[in-house]
């Protein structure tokens, strides 16, 4: 079986048109990077048994005295399951696993002075996140890629405002019965 998440990401590349499986691999990654987290060790293995299952049909290709390559494409099936699939992301509403939360958890046993240096290096790494989002802005000329920057802006901004209440809160005694919202 197959990753949802992996097949409407490779339905939707090859939709785009045919690819052969480093291209898509290459793309997964760069997709990883920037919108979704979705683990693929293998692409040939979800692409073997998308095959299977009738969504993707491969040919071989040749270019001079290279080796043979093969090359994925879309099949009518394929593409009545990325439809489905699509449309069915709309509504799912999973809650966004963030990693800090399991160490907000387990905040009573982490040295205070410690978790402080952690957080703020991560605020670091948020604020270069957003600096790279909205660099990206610039380059992209498509709405909808747009849409995915705004979104991933604002959740960047929200973390970076969480943060930043939460050192402050570390700052000030912070403890299991105190919230963050009342930090100054």
């Amino acid at each position: 079986m197959v990753n949802p998440y992996l097949k409407l990401i490779i339905l939707g590349l090859l939709r785009e048109g045919p690819k052969h499986g480093y291209q898509i691999k290459k793309l997964i990654n760069e997709i990883n990077g920037m919108f979704a987290t979705v683990e693929t060790k293998s692409i040939y293995y979800p692409l073997k048994v998308m095959e299977k299952e009738g969504l993707v049909r491969k040919s071989v290709s040749r270019e001079g005295r290279r080796p043979e390559k093969f090359v994925y494409h879309i099949t009518p099936k394929g593409e009545k399951d990325f439809h489905k699939l699509v449309n069915e992301n709309f509504l799912i509403f999973q809650r966004p696993f963030v990693n800090i939360d399991l160490s907000l958890y387990f905040l009573p046993y982490v040295d205070r002075d410690l978790a402080k240096e952690r957080l703020k290096v991560r605020l670091k790494v948020l604020k270069r996140i957003k600096k790279w989002l909205e660099a990206q802005k610039d380059k992209e000329s498509s709405s909808y890629l747009s849409m995915i920057l705004e979104h991933n802006k604002e959740l960047i901004k929200a973390e970076l405002n969480f943060t930043q209440k939460l050192i402050t809160a570390l700052d000030y005694g912070f403890s299991q019965d105190t919230s963050i919202q009342g930090a100054p």
